[in-house]
């Protein structure tokens, strides 16, 4: 098969550092988890390009699904992000852009992804984003990136992504996933510290007026009413876009600090550490919400929230700082 990105082996392809299992929260989510595993497969250091994470929002009924944006792609790494129209049969769009060296990115069903075994794999259905890098219609074969690593499928599998696209009758098409494409170029040629660094400045200019966390316990009353009127299993969708998002954004974020930290020589420890105390917080109530969700009693959760509110404003306050005094001693 020819593959987007030369020289790739499920069998053997070992993931990036972010994705260590005795990492806090060592998935994110399918699109910035994948983003990852691509800059790494391409030579780029994904750490770089995490300064976005100081954006993140409280948006009333979750947590920010935070990206990568793709200028910052751009800027670092060459990583040139477009939508792919379908318009015509799913399996020849993603053969013309592997021939042209670019991954295309496809919304699939999880449900037909071996590597969500015990998931989601041949025993629910759930949209996610995969980065397919190597495509045999024939052989019915397919490699792809997912998550937080490279893998393969076949057969079965493959026909129930591909089948219904396939065999559709004229006139009747279903509806066509979203799909991007990656094409690979040249970063911008500037010292990569440097390049994080004023993209930091920048996304921290723009990070929300109120404090999310705070924001977040004023909303977990009314979110607890909710989740009281539903079954157990529920916990798992709620959790994923409350919890699992806000705990897994800050810890990337402390891990963009302490490279900053290593290659700019600034300190930036106690923003850090800050930001590792949200992502604990956040792994902590998630294991109280699922208690309170078995037992349907939830007071005490909102008021444990309050030390991830205090981490968030240490966190920004002392950035704010550092930054300033940074572009002051530049000015100077």
């Amino acid at each position: 098969m020819k593959a987007a990105i030369a020289g790739l082996d499920p069998a053997s392809y070992r993931p990036h550092p972010l994705h260590d299992a005795e990492r806090r929260w060592p998935q994110t989510n399918c699109y910035v988890d994948l983003l990852v595993e691509v800059m790494h497969a391409t030579g780029h250091d994904p750490v770089a390009a995490l300064g976005f994470t100081v954006a993140q929002d409280f948006e009333g009924d979750q947590f920010t699904f935070f990206k990568f944006p793709s200028a910052d792609l751009q800027r670092l790494a060459g990583i040139d992000i477009q939508e792919l129209a379908i318009f015509d049969r799913l399996e020849d769009h993603i053969l013309v852009q592997i021939e042209r060296g670019r991954l295309p990115l496809v919304e699939l069903d999880a449900h037909f992804l071996p590597d969500t075994k015990g998931i989601t794999y041949r025993s629910g259905h759930s949209k996610t984003t995969v980065g397919i890098n190597a495509l045999d219609p024939e052989a019915r074969r397919m490699h792809y990136f997912h998550n937080d690593g490279y893998f393969a499928l076949e057969g079965e599998d493959y026909d129930g992504l591909f089948g219904p696209y396939r065999n559709a009758p004229a006139g009747g098409l279903p509806l066509f996933p979203y799909a991007e494409f990656i094409k690979f170029g040249a970063p911008d040629g500037q010292e990569p510290a440097t390049a994080a660094l004023e993209l930091l400045r920048g996304h921290l200019a723009r990070r929300p007026r109120r404090n999310p966390l705070a924001c977040y316990a004023g909303a977990f009353e009314d979110h607890a009413r909710a989740l009281a009127g539903r079954q157990p299993e529920y916990f798992h969708t709620y959790a994923f876009n409350t919890l699992r998002q806000v705990g897994a954004n800050f810890e990337l974020l402390a891990s963009h600090l302490d490279w900053l930290q290593a290659k700019a020589r600034m300190d930036f420890d106690a923003p850090a550490r800050a930001a590792e105390r949200i992502a604990d917080g956040a792994k902590a109530i998630q294991f109280k919400l699922a208690r309170a969700m078995a037992r349907q009693r939830f007071d005490g959760l909102a008021e444990s929230i309050a030390p991830m509110a205090e981490a968030y404003d240490a966190v920004m306050g002392t950035l704010e700082a550092r930054l300033s005094a940074r572009a002051d001693s530049k000015a100077a």
